[in-house]
């Protein structure tokens, strides 16, 4: 047997592949829980990092604000427009000041 082969192992790909859709669906029902629950959300994209991949951002009218993880931006995009909401990139638009305000009074609340 060599050492890396390039046979398949079987049903290696199987778990993968089905915990990958498994995590898209729970972001997508918590981000669609998010959505109804919350007036005036919007979506901001963030880009990859150094330790993180790309992110998607929905920010309430209040500055209540949730962040997940999504495969890239295409489906980010797509998300947004599923769920119906508007969608910018955070590196053009930067973050609405509601959501600093919002996590401001948050940071307060602990320290209290």
């Amino acid at each position: 047997m060599r050492l890396f082969s390039r046979r398949k192992k079987q049903g290696s790909s199987t778990p993968a592949a089905s915990s990958s859709s498994q995590r898209r669906a729970e972001v997508t029902a918590y981000f669609r829980e998010f959505v109804t629950t919350r007036a005036g959300v919007e979506a901001y994209i963030e880009p990859p990092t150094a330790t993180d991949p790309v992110t998607m951002v929905l920010v309430a009218r209040t500055g209540e604000w949730t962040r997940r993880r999504v495969p890239d931006e295409k489906a980010a995009w797509a998300l947004a427009r599923e769920l119906g909401i508007p969608v910018y990139d955070v590196n053009l638009t930067g973050y609405p000041s509601s959501m600093r305000r919002w996590s401001a009074a948050q940071r307060r609340r602990r320290s209290s």
